[in-house]
């Protein structure tokens, strides 16, 4: 334990030093909010509620942890290339100690985050005039916590398949495909046939919906039992299965 703990702090120091972290895990979804929101005034009321700031949030939350996926992608990359890990490898740790020793910090990361962009939001609603419930952004918080895991789990799974430079160009992929299939910045509910059926076989767009549907305090089964339970097992089985390949991987690296 006390081994995963100081990786853990090791790992987060090094993703903590890197000014891009700030830049693209909090500064650059905080743009996206605000600049959205900016859209969502010009549009008539009676139009598309995509960019509605409870609407809104739930996507900018799923899109940040996007980006925490990019790093922990880079951190295992960058260290697996240097010398750094190798030597590691030498060590009595056990590979689901380095596994978690990324994971946490990243899930660290990932949790700060969202406090600071529901904290952007409240403070958009009251600008804006619009009522988010307090308990619904408070339990948030909670509810984001496996779609992080879930966004984690494939920064992991790539920064120990790709090197420091296909890593980061996987995440991107993932990235792009968030933003569309997700339903982040379009309504994917209301998208029919391919399109529709492409959103909803993917467990971004459930975490989406399991997110905004926290936010407006609507736990009912189809709206947010069913696509927390698509979201939680997605992010348990690539959890372990990032787990084996790190492990595999490592094994590999010492043999």
């Amino acid at each position: 334990m006390n081994r995963t703990i100081t990786f853990t702090k090791r790992n987060l120091l090094e993703m903590l030093r890197d000014p891009l972290s700030y830049i693209f895990c909090v500064a650059f979804p905080l743009v996206m909010l605000v600049l959205m929101t900016i859209v969502n005034s010009s549009i008539p009321k009676e139009g598309i509620t995509t960019f509605r700031i409870d609407n809104l949030e739930g996507g900018i939350v799923v899109f940040g942890q996007s980006f925490v996926m990019l790093f922990t992608a880079l951190n295992v990359a960058t260290d697996r290339n240097g010398s750094f890990l190798t030597r590691l490898f030498a060590s009595p740790m056990k590979s689901r100690e380095f596994a978690n020793g990324y994971i946490l910090p990243s899930m660290i990361i990932s949790f700060v985050q969202t406090i600071i962009s529901i904290i952007a939001a409240f403070i958009v609603s009251i600008i804006v005039d619009y009522k988010l419930s307090i308990a619904g952004l408070l339990i948030t918080i909670v509810v984001a916590i496996p779609a992080a895991l879930f966004f984690v789990a494939i920064g992991l799974i790539f920064g120990t398949l790709f090197s420091e430079k296909a890593a980061p160009g996987m995440c991107s992929i993932i990235i792009s495909l968030a933003g569309f299939f997700g339903g982040i910045w379009f309504d994917a509910e209301a998208a029919g046939g391919v399109m529709g059926s492409i959103c909803k076989s993917t467990p971004i767009f459930y975490a989406t919906k399991a997110i905004r549907s926290a936010i407006d305090m609507d736990f009912s089964k189809d709206s947010f039992v069913i696509p927390m339970i698509i979201v939680v097992v997605s992010a348990l089985v690539l959890t372990i299965l990032s787990s084996v390949l790190f492990k595999s991987k490592m094994r590999a690296d010492l043999a």
